[in-house]
């Protein structure tokens, strides 16, 4: 299966606002963080719509969170008909949702679909807040949901319209952020873990994250511009798997490890590795799993897939992460939007949706067989793919405290500044 481009994704019977740029899913995922990840965690912690605070708690695997109802904020009602006529409104990461589906959907429902895209994480929910254009659809990642949901900026679910649930994995029906899938439902799963150019790097130490230090690859080395996934992999470099420590001392050692690839490697940062893998222009690079899948759309013709490489721990101890699809509070057209949420949990349509975008939806039809046998992943990327047992032994990037935001930003920043 080639992945097609995505600078163009013009189609019928659906708009988009703010024209998309050719660019991977989740590059700038957390882009200028260290200006807005303040007023996220500031916006989210004031009174909602309804006086509700944010959680006291942060989610974690081994501390669910079931996220509270209000009565001022109730799901929708049952059997109730989808709307005619309607626009449904999309908020969304990039070139993130295939054009044939949003057609597909529009057709079947008789309505226009219109995107409106954003970079990170702060940028969507501040268009959220402050409701200047009313959408229907939100697309949140894990480590926000349980803010966004307190803050009232989220309609509750109403279960009766999604059907296509059952075809998640289990433990995404009842997930640890958001259990009994109250706001949310999951959309994609994905792993971090490296990226690399096989013709090149023909041995990978036993120590995989040692090829970001080695100095055979120096001038092409790259982590993500991601302040928690670069801090984080020189972590599980020492075989550490707390990645969500608030403790200084841990994280003034990441930011010092992280210092040393400046001088060893001149290492560089970007989320471009689905293009600067396949051009050569990169020989190892800090990767995200569905990336890494897209890359094959890059390479050069006559180039073979097999100069791709990715590698993940076979223990499992290496980082995973979960987006998610919600209904917006005041939602103009809730019907439809529990409609959309469900369509896009059919099978099928995963399946047509992957093959967009490169990233693998969190549905149990989709094991290592299905997707290299029909040619979703290339047979040598196997490791790109995401099982659910992996994603419950793998470790993930979750919310923090203020105070834990701070420091982890404070030590990207000191390294920033080094570079």
């Amino acid at each position: 299966m080639v992945f097609p481009p995505r600078s163009n994704p013009e189609h019928a019977n659906s708009a988009h606002t703010n024209s998309p740029r050719p660019i991977d899913r989740r590059t700038l995922l957390r882009a200028g963080v260290l200006a807005g990840s303040a007023a996220l965690l500031a916006a989210c912690g004031k009174q909602g719509a309804g006086g509700s605070a944010a959680p006291a708690k942060v989610a974690r695997t081994n501390a669910p969170v079931t996220l509270a109802f209000s009565s001022d904020n109730p799901a929708i009602g049952a059997a109730m008909a989808p709307e005619k006529g309607a626009t449904l409104r999309l908020l969304n990461y990039a070139d993130y949702l295939s054009p044939d589906l949003i057609k597909s959907f529009g057709q079947k429902y008789g309505c226009q679909v219109e995107v409106t895209t954003f970079t990170t994480m702060t940028e969507a929910v501040e268009k959220l807040r402050t409701g200047s254009t009313r959408y229907d659809v939100f697309f949140p990642t894990a480590d926000v949901v349980g803010r966004v949901a307190q803050a009232k900026l989220l309609q509750p679910l109403n279960h009766d319209y999604l059907g296509n649930l059952g075809n998640a994995w289990p433990s995404l029906q009842n997930p640890f952020y958001d259990q009994g899938s109250r706001y949310t439902v999951p959309y994609n799963v994905y792993s971090s873990g490296i990226g690399y150019r096989a013709d090149k790097v023909t041995a990978i130490p036993a120590n995989a994250y040692d090829l970001f230090w080695d100095p055979a690859y120096a001038g092409k080395v790259y982590l993500l511009d991601d302040y928690r996934e670069a801090l984080a992999m020189t972590m599980l470099h020492r075989g550490h798997y707390d990645l969500n420590t608030e403790d200084p001392a841990a994280l003034a050692l990441a930011g010092k490890d992280l210092a040393g690839l400046l001088k060893t490697v001149q290492v560089k940062l970007g989320t471009q590795e689905a293009t600067l893998l396949p051009q050569g222009a990169a020989l190892v690079h800090q990767a995200w799993s569905g990336d890494m899948v897209s890359a094959q759309s890059n390479l050069a013709k006559g180039q073979p897939v097999t100069q791709l490489g990715y590698w993940y721990p076979e223990h499992g101890k290496g980082v995973v992460g979960t987006d998610c699809m919600a209904v917006v509070r005041g939602a103009p057209h809730p019907v439809l939007a529990h409609l959309f949420l469900d369509y896009l949990l059919d099978t099928a349509n995963a399946g047509t949706n992957m093959s967009w975008i490169g990233y693998q939806p969190a549905q149990t039809a989709f094991t290592p067989d299905y997707l290299v046998k029909n040619q979703y992943v290339p047979a040598n990327l196997t490791s790109a793919i995401v099982t659910e047992a992996e994603y419950r032994a793998s470790v993930q990037l979750l919310e923090l405290t203020p105070t834990g935001e701070k420091l982890w930003q404070n030590t990207w920043a000191q390294f920033n500044a080094g570079s």
